[in-house]
């Protein structure tokens, strides 16, 4: 689970920041001297300027709905360029007045376009009124990209931001500027530093609240994992319980012997305590030790079960990722092994105290 929310943040954060900052009405117009603000806050790594929008790309064969990113190339790099990897071009073919466009590999194969190619987008820009008017413009595709999400691939394109801006008729103005922090899991911090900095007339967000449900889901799931697997060590316990209990059943004339020759009750607890710890405590580190090296070795042993059963697990056409991803932390195994091992030792208690309540007398009487 911590694998899977591991990737799930990592492809939502592909080729998207930490946060956002933007105006009130969805624009910047100082964006320039925002951005320095940006850059100057505590656990910013790195920020760029950003135009959002969404409209209709045309070629001669087909007509698809798209997301389109005005960006500047030379900051773009240092915020999306860690996930983006370009099949052609990069993001260097892209100039201010050169209409040129980079699509998502999904997006360029359903459109049946190349580098060179031309498109045409469709974008609905506000006009005075309030209404909208449809504006169109020739691009030639500069380079196809693939960030690993469905989503980016098939729906998103590139494009400089000044030519967003005409399109836009935002002028000096953008929608947002985007930063990554030293540490993504800081990012909610970071983004309330700088509310409090830039003050009401700015509005900041962060990838914990854009992708809230998501992360709510796997929390969901993991809790749920945690109930699953404390009660498989449950009955695990109660298989220890059970065992000593015939154990005790079977061993009353000994227990009442050595009763007789003099140990005290306190001694028997301690013969079945240890007897049943000993049982628990090889178990959990037996466990311990296969489930660490089973989640290190998940690379080698998925693909190996794989082969020898013949099916893919995660088949790509059915789940965004398609290998098992697994990460080892410290604390979980900490936690899961610790958690083992005081109820198998509270599952001997029982048994030895039951042990301990033997009367000779009752199980001599017949010897």
């Amino acid at each position: 689970m911590n694998g899977f929310e591991g990737e799930l943040r990592d492809r939502l954060l592909s080729m998207t920041a930490h946060g956002y900052v933007s105006g009130k009405d969805g624009t910047l117009q100082d964006w320039q001297q925002v951005q320095e603000k940006i850059d100057a806050e505590t656990g910013v790594t790195a920020s760029a300027p950003l135009i959002e929008m969404e409209g209709m790309i045309r070629t001669g064969r087909s007509l698809k709905g798209v997301l389109v990113h005005g960006i500047l190339p030379e900051a773009e790099g240092s915020v999306s360029g860690r996930t983006i990897n370009f099949v052609e071009g990069s993001l260097d073919t892209l100039s201010s007045g050169n209409r040129g466009i980079v699509l998502g590999r999904l997006l360029a194969i359903n459109l049946g376009v190349r580098i060179g190619d031309g498109v045409v987008l469709l974008i609905p820009r506000p006009v005075g009124d309030g209404t909208l008017e449809p504006r169109f413009e020739r691009f030639d595709v500069r380079g196809v990209f693939h960030a690993g999400v469905p989503e980016h691939d098939l729906t998103l394109a590139l494009v400089h931001i000044d030519d967003a801006a005409r399109l836009m008729s935002y002028g000096d103005r953008v929608s947002s500027v985007r930063f990554l922090t030293n540490n993504v899991m800081s990012a909610p911090v970071v983004s309330g530093n700088l509310q409090s900095r830039l003050g009401e007339e700015y509005s900041t967000s962060d990838w914990t609240i854009e992708n809230e449900s998501y992360f709510r889901a796997i929390r969901l799931e993991k809790m749920m994992i945690s109930l699953l697997l404390s009660l498989i060590i449950g009955v695990a316990a109660f298989n220890i319980v059970a065992s000593l209990v015939m154990v005790v059943t079977d061993k009353k004339t000994d227990i009442a012997v050595l009763r007789t020759l003099g140990m005290g009750p306190g001694g028997v607890v301690r013969v079945f305590f240890i007897q049943g710890a000993m049982i628990g405590w090889i178990g959990v580190l037996l466990g311990v030790v296969f489930g660490v090296w089973l989640s290190l070795k998940v690379p080698v042993v998925v693909p190996f079960l794989e082969r020898l059963l013949g099916f893919q697990i995660m088949p790509g056409d059915v789940y965004y990722v398609t290998a098992i991803p697994s990460i080892l932390e410290t604390s979980d195994v900490i936690v899961i092994g610790v958690s083992a091992f005081v109820l198998t030792t509270l599952a001997t208690l029982f048994p030895a105290r039951r042990a301990a309540n033997v009367d000779p007398a009752i199980a001599l009487r017949y010897e």
